[in-house]
């Protein structure tokens, strides 16, 4: 046990990274709330990893967090930053934790910033993490909270374009996030009654599209609904459709442009006008829903039970209805769409 581990728990520091997400500040708010009650002081860290770097932090108290509920983005500024691009970040990240005198770390976050958690749970630091995409794509839980929010914001989307594609007998294909797992697609294509959901984890057959298209003309349709996820690709195509060459800290492309792509080929193929949507980040946006925001605050309460209770090392999941800890050695694998349910959205193609 080193010297970090053995000093007693007075205050907690807490951060969010990667992309921003309704219900960010949900967790924020439960954090400081249910840390207070347990005698610890909360410190807020700007702009994710990047923020404990550079050291710009900030208390958090009871009047920090009055009125943040229902507001989409997070009062802490986030970041795609990778600490462990450059040694001298590392160094320079464990120096500020010593100098604010953090004794745990909250890290709010996906696959990439939770990574990035577990590696100092490793180098002997205390870290709780939470789960945050609204790609739903992290293992170990059954959701994560925004997931929701950009569901309705897709699904009311798709509402919206029925209206007009019927009105000129179009084609409209709406372009969502979900870089390698389809969630968001798939749970808004049926809850948007989509006649086709194209996701990553299978690609698809520009012919098949066409025909199952053409059917729907054939039997007296006259408009049709395709929901396609950004990672999804051809089967004659290796890698997603990029929107740009530049990579993240983490090695990640910016990834786009396979709903024009889909739109242009439908055109070509089936004569029949097509327009394109993409939604892109309004997805993030927002008021998180109701569920979100309960799941958010259930999320922020354990994690300050977990550090009461001295568990470390974990990240509060969701399985089934209980919020519980498991190892965040094991939740940086990706969880993809189950196939059971995908078939299932097939029958109203």
């Amino acid at each position: 046990m080193n010297e970090f581990e053995r000093r007693p728990i007075r205050s907690i520091g807490v951060l969010t990274g990667g992309g921003d997400c309704p219900g960010l500040n949900a967790v924020i708010r439960a954090v400081v709330k249910t840390a207070h009650r347990h005698n610890y002081s909360v410190i807020g860290i700007r702009n994710g990893w990047k923020g404990i770097v550079e050291g710009k932090v900030e208390p958090l108290t009871d009047c920090s967090v009055t009125g943040i509920l229902p507001k989409g983005g997070t009062i802490l500024g986030t970041s795609r930053t990778n600490p462990f691009k450059d040694e001298e970040d590392v160094a320079r990240m464990l120096m500020h934790l010593e100098k604010f005198g953090i004794d745990v770390l909250i890290a709010i976050g996906g696959d990439d910033t939770l990574s990035v958690a577990a590696r100092l749970h490793e180098m002997g630091i205390r870290v709780i993490g939470i789960p945050k995409t609204i790609d739903n794509d992290l293992s170990c839980t059954d959701y994560t909270f925004g997931f929701d929010t950009a569901v309705s914001i897709v699904t009311d989307a798709i509402d919206r374009l029925h209206t007009t594609a019927e009105s000129h007998q179009r084609i409209m294909v709406l372009e969502v996030m979900g870089r390698h797992a389809g969630w968001i697609a798939t749970f808004s294509g049926i809850a948007g009654g989509a006649d086709q959901i194209l996701i990553p984890e299978v690609p698809f057959d520009f012919d098949e599209v066409c025909d199952s298209l053409r059917g729907r003309f054939n039997r007296g349709k006259t408009f049709s609904i395709v929901v396609v996820a950004e990672g999804a690709k051809p089967k004659e195509m290796k890698e997603a459709v990029t929107a740009s060459e530049r990579v993240d800290e983490f090695g990640h492309e910016q990834l786009g442009g396979i709903g024009q792509l889909l739109g242009r080929e439908l055109e070509r193929r089936l004569g029949v006008e097509t327009r394109v949507t993409v939604l892109g980040h309004v997805q993030r946006g927002g008021s998180p829903t109701a569920h979100d925001r309960v799941l958010a605050s259930r999320f922020g309460v354990t994690a300050i039970e977990q550090i009461a209770e001295g568990n470390f090392g974990v990240m509060v999941a969701q399985q089934g209805d209980r919020i519980v800890p498991v190892p965040l050695a094991d939740v940086c694998r990706l969880k993809t769409v189950d196939m059971d349910l995908f078939n299932m959205a097939k029958i109203f193609f």
